[in-house]
């Protein structure tokens, strides 16, 4: 049975909260009734003055900070002054399956049982309005976040103001904005699910605060998840060749988020001129297998470990949530034939994602970068076998899945004849004594994945199949030899 280590810790992102309401009719006909007339923007600088002095200035984008309390952005497209702004109001609740949310100002305890009148006799504003677009983090209801468009104001309750919504796009809420930055993902955020019984998940992040075995090492930022198990033997083989996995993997992981709104001020009326997504960090890998693996006709993959975290980047006043999930395991393939004791350390860096360009479409991003530390491996008999140890990354927003890879450094061993012995690779490579036939020692990377139509959450044209981000596939001699 699977269970959770931890329960799901998502990153709040750090907004100061600022005053709900300007007086009625600040900014509307007083002979007006609607919804959108009642509604007035935050206190501060008027939102046309504002929107005049940031249209030129790229947003900033940033992680969020846990040390304030979730945000909320409004805008309304297509008026003066409509673009995207902080707010005090709070998502009090949301139902997924009518797609209505329940509204109020924060801190105000959810008690506004209906809309009071002025002495003059007009009502006082609401909290949202017909057409206002809203982007929140984790919210009640919405735990991967909330980008819905007001479609209807219904009444108020208790908790707030209730609305209908209908899903909406980002270039709604980002407009003709600029926006560009790659965002860490805090270790300590990541909920997880073993899935094998020996493993072990360690992080360490700013403020030299660490978790995880004792005797763990490594880079502030990363998360690192250690496994040990037995796999099968192959028949027929002694008990001495007993087969056997070990090992970690260690991740830095973080967010590429770009936003260009050129072409939303154009002929066309709507949509970004470019936008990208993607996951990228830091890798190491150590591991062992150990043993003669039975035969497989394919390869055969185990999870060990599931990880997921919701960090909410902020992208000017917007508050974007991320869904990042990755999926640890090793996977092997032998012909049952030889028996090995090989170690080996992965280093380096990768990237996947996708990039979109108006005229163009969206076109995937495949990169990597790693490198074979020394490796030591014993190799008896003749045969072949294979062993990764990798991870599937998955990166989405607002709970929509844009795109789908996986990163697996391997080590692969051939031997031909009858092979006994020991070989270190390095700066001194020899045969070991007693060797007779060929060997020869490979490493390796393999980076695959898709962008899947998802990703039209930007507000660019739906793909109408996803897109294979394509094979990265490299692979190098270690070491060989004759005797």
């Amino acid at each position: 049975m699977r269970t959770r280590k931890r329960p799901l810790r998502a990153l709040v992102p750090a907004l100061a909260a600022s005053a709900l309401f300007l007086a009625a009719g600040c900014s509307a006909d007083p002979g007006s009734h609607s919804p959108a007339a009642q509604r007035v923007p935050d206190a501060g600088t008027s939102a046309t003055a504002t929107a005049t002095a940031d249209k030129d200035q790229p947003l900033a984008v940033a992680a969020a900070s846990a040390a304030a309390p979730a945000s909320t952005a409004v805008a309304r497209p297509g008026t003066v002054g409509g673009r995207a702004r902080k707010t005090s109001l709070k998502v009090r609740s949301y139902d997924s399956r009518t797609r209505r949310a329940v509204i109020s100002a924060a801190g105000s305890g959810g008690s506004s049982p209906s809309p009071s009148v002025t002495p003059g006799g007009t009502a006082a504003p609401r909290p949202a309005a017909i057409g206002d677009v809203i982007a929140s983090a984790p919210a009640p209801g919405a735990p991967d976040g909330l980008l819905v468009k007001v479609t209807h104001v219904i009444d108020e309750t208790a908790e707030g103001t209730e609305v209908q919504t209908a899903p909406t796009t980002l270039d709604t809420v980002l407009g003709d904005s600029q926006a560009k930055g790659t965002v860490p993902v805090d270790p300590a955020s990541f909920d997880i699910e073993r899935m094998l019984p020996d493993v072990k998940v360690s992080w360490a992040k700013t403020g030299d605060i660490h978790s995880g075995p004792e005797g763990t090492r490594m880079p502030l930022g990363s998360l690192r998840v250690d496994v040990a198990a037995k796999v099968a033997t192959a028949e027929g083989a002694p008990a001495s060749t007993a087969a056997s996995v070990s090992g970690f993997v260690q991740v830095a992981p973080e967010v590429d988020f770009s936003y260009d709104g050129g072409a939303s001020a154009g002929s066309t009326g709507s949509g970004p001129g470019a936008a990208s997504l993607g996951v990228s960090g830091d890798w190491s890998s150590q591991w062992s297998l150990k043993g003669r693996v039975a035969a497989s006709a394919k390869p055969f993959r185990v999870p060990f470990a599931k990880l997921h975290a919701d960090p909410v980047i902020q992208v000017g006043p917007v508050p974007v949530v991320v869904n990042l999930d990755l999926t640890c395991y090793f996977e092997v393939s032998a012909d049952g034939g030889v028996t090995v004791d090989v170690q080996q350390n992965f280093k380096g860096d990768f990237k996947a994602g996708g990039t979109f360009v108006t005229g163009k479409g969206w076109t995937p991003v495949s990169e990597s970068h790693m490198a074979s530390a020394p490796v030591r491996t014993s190799v008896t008999a003749a045969g072949r076998v294979k062993a990764a140890l990798g991870v599937q990354p998955s990166v989405g927003l607002y709970g929509a899945v844009g795109i789908s890879a996986d990163l697996a450094p391997y080590l692969r061993a051939e031997a031909a004849g009858t092979v006994t012995g020991t070989i270190l690779v390095g700066s001194d490579t020899k045969p070991g004594i007693g060797v007779t036939g060929a060997w020869t020692l490979y490493g390796g990377l393999d980076l695959s994945g898709t962008l899947v139509l998802q990703l039209s959450v930007f507000g660019t044209p739906v793909l109408q199949h996803p897109i294979p981000l394509g094979t990265l596939h490299r692979e190098w001699k270690l070491a060989d030899g004759k005797v």
